[in-house]
């Protein structure tokens, strides 16, 4: 991944803070792009009115605008062959489109390509040849998606800020957008909606189809996709009841117990931080990622830190927050605050280039290699989505679950609560019904409680009639 100074796009983008969003669905991603899109895209204009002065004061009868992502040159020039002289002036402003992009590169190009421009004007030897005409960029023949794809990471940033977040999402849409296309294949919208048709999965496809659009948007390749645009429905996820999560982190002992002895010194207790993990996604229901990126480990541990809360980093895929657990009990029973365990994760952290996405992206990968070794018949995110459905059943309102888990109401009730049981539902409904059961023995105990009341009132005022009447 790029690792170098920053590029003109990069220090363009250093005043820019990025929208905040509690939504890492595909629309919150889509909001974010948009932004640093519109805000490039205004850095270009401001440049181009310089351009244009500069332009001006050459005296160069040549301007350059934008039009649709693309650059051109406008100038009063001869009639265009196959044109009318409706002026009869032999003359007449034209557009000159030269395939140029609309960016920070193309802006340099066009700029040089005016000045050249201009002097054929000024000398009267402009003539109408296929680099005037267009025609060059229609017999420009379409790159394959090979070489569009070695491309894609430059041209992705120059439209996106770029931080720990953008590089993974980057890193989503190459690597799918790769897996799913033929390299060799000519990248036209024909091409790329094949690639999609052949997925049988839905899932598969509906991610496939995110990636390509992103491709299709950073090389202006027209293309309509909204066909793939709807989320698939349900489909079967095993999410685990608390005991079922007690019992699989005690999985992790019973691999130390049975594993064999030839075992590298090195790892040999690294089975204790995967161990933390599970207990932290259960207690907070994190991504897995939230706890590799920048980890406020000295917070963590802090006296200060009373409510027990998880600092997200404000690189994470919806910005920082602070996680509450759901039960605090776990973060004793589980051991989550050992030292040991944190100064493993830092050690952990440490060995990687914590800015490299595709060094987060092993961690949390090896997180799942664990759950399946020592035999859990879940996965890491079920845990967030445990968190999500057992948030509701304990009456969490909405809107405090999902800030929680980082994302907005209607990612919680859309992507969350569809994953409810029969069991689940079982649960929230006897709940329900045993917290109303309790309300109306409640309202019935007040009530008779109030009978009473009335009743010793009554009997205070007759003795008191009484008093009153023996000493008169």
């Amino acid at each position: 991944m790029h690792n170098q100074n920053k590029d003109k796009y990069q220090q363009a983008f250093e005043e820019l803070e990025p929208i905040s969003s509690t939504d890492g669905s595909f629309l919150g991603s889509s909001q974010q792009a948009q932004q640093q899109r519109e805000y490039m895209r205004t850095k270009v204009l401001l440049e181009l009115e310089k351009v244009n002065q500069r332009l001006k004061s050459a005296k160069t009868k040549v301007t350059i605008r934008e039009s649709n992502g693309s650059l051109q040159l406008r100038a009063t020039l001869p009639i265009k062959p196959g044109d009318k002289d409706t002026n009869g002036t032999g003359r007449k402003q034209y557009n000159l489109s030269l395939n140029i992009p609309a960016n920070l590169d193309g802006l340099k190009t066009a700029e040089e390509e005016a000045y050249e421009l201009g002097k054929l004007i000024a000398r009267k030897t402009f003539e109408w040849n296929d680099k005037y005409l267009g025609n060059e960029a229609i017999r420009k023949d379409f790159k394959t998606i090979g070489q569009l794809l070695e491309e894609f990471e430059n041209e992705y940033f120059k439209t996106h800020k770029r931080t720990t977040k953008s590089e993974h999402t980057f890193f989503y849409y190459f690597s799918r957008t790769k897996r799913f296309t033929n390299s060799e294949d000519l990248a036209t919208p024909e091409n790329l909606i094949n690639s999609i048709e052949k997925i049988d999965k839905e899932w598969a496809k509906y991610n496939a189809a995110r990636a390509i659009s992103a491709f299709c948007i950073t090389f202006k390749i027209e293309i309509d996709l909204s066909k793939y645009s709807k989320m698939p429905e349900n489909s079967s996820r095993k999410i685990p009841t608390n005991v079922e999560i007690s019992a699989g982190i005690l999985k992790f002992a019973d691999y130390l117990n049975n594993r064999g002895n030839q075992v590298n010194p090195d790892v040999k207790d690294s089975w204790q931080l995967w161990r933390w993990t599970y207990g932290m996604l259960a207690t907070f229901g994190l991504r897995p990622r939230e706890l590799f990126i920048s980890p406020d480990i000295d917070w963590w541990l802090s006296e200060e830190n009373a409510d027990m809360t998880w600092k997200v980093h404000k690189e994470c895929k919806t910005g920082e927050r602070q996680a509450l657990p759901l039960y605090k009990q776990w973060i004793e029973e589980f051991d989550l605050r050992n030292p040991k365990y944190l100064e493993m994760l830092a050690t952990a952290i440490s060995k990687k280039d914590k800015t490299n996405h595709a060094e987060i992206t092993a961690l949390t990968q090896r997180v799942s290699w664990w759950f399946r070794k020592i035999g859990l018949d879940f996965k890491p995110y079920d845990l967030r989505h445990a968190w999500a459905i057992r948030a509701h059943i304990l009456g969490i309102p909405i809107k405090a679950a999902a800030d929680n888990l980082g994302h907005s109401v209607q990612v919680h009730t859309q992507t969350y609560q569809r994953w409810f049981s029969l069991d689940m539902r079982k649960l929230a409904m006897n709940q329900a019904l045993s917290k109303r059961n309790e309300i109306e023995v409640i309202k019935e105990e007040n009530a008779k409680l109030k009978m009473e009341n009335e009743k010793l009132k009554l009997e205070i005022e007759k003795l008191k009639m009484e008093l009153v009447y023996k000493r008169s």
